[in-house]
């Protein structure tokens, strides 16, 4: 019953920014971290930010740091990716995520494409 769907790619031109939104139901939000993943064409997925169930966040890729920020609104049951100043390597399909005891969550990923 948990469902997780992103929405908000785009493409845009590099410099640009877009903000990503994952709606989440299907389980108490408001007590679970959440996590936002990227996969860029024939790579590995990679962590890109983590958002406490208060709305603390963490960078955890390096080339991202200062320029995507996470946030969340409990009463909405969403998360949020502010991506500002894109570069061509930010093109990949970015995935919400939260984990649930022993079980990992996804959604089906919404696709940013940065390329002027």
């Amino acid at each position: 019953q948990v469902q997780l769907v992103e929405s908000g790619g785009d493409l845009v031109q590099p410099g640009g920014s877009l903000r990503l939104s994952c709606a989440a139901s299907g389980f108490t939000f408001s007590r679970f971290s959440m996590s936002w993943y990227r996969q860029p064409p024939g790579k590995e997925r990679e962590l890109v930010a983590a958002i406490t169930s208060v709305g603390l966040s963490r960078n955890y890729a390096d080339s991202v740091k200062g320029r995507f920020t996470g946030s969340r609104v409990n009463a909405k049951n969403t998360v949020y990716l502010q991506m500002n100043s894109l570069k061509p390597e930010d093109t990949a399909k970015y995935y919400c995520n939260v984990v649930i005891g022993d079980t990992s969550y996804w959604g089906q990923g919404t696709q940013v494409t940065v390329s002027s």
